[in-house]
């Protein structure tokens, strides 16, 4: 579920500047994000294995964390 997340949130945040900015057709802009937001989710998982062989959950947590807002969890703790 957290990698479809990763790829709704970075994709739609491109669909508008490729509809403003023109030249892109938005679902192809849309797509390109998605998949490059997910393969930098990727080689940060593959990076955090190559170090010791295994992913902590902090390192989980880490490669998906992408923005300063505070997430569900945080919010809560508070």
């Amino acid at each position: 579920m957290r990698i479809l997340a990763t790829f709704i949130y970075q994709s739609m945040a491109v669909v508008g500047g490729a509809s403003i900015i023109g030249g892109i057709e938005p679902f192809k802009a849309c797509l390109l994000a998605g998949f490059t937001a997910v393969a930098n989710v990727v080689s940060k998982l593959a990076a955090a294995y190559a170090d010791d062989g295994k992913i902590t959950l902090e390192e989980l947590d880490a490669a998906f964390s992408m923005n300063a807002a505070p997430s569900s969890k945080e919010t809560n703790e508070q």
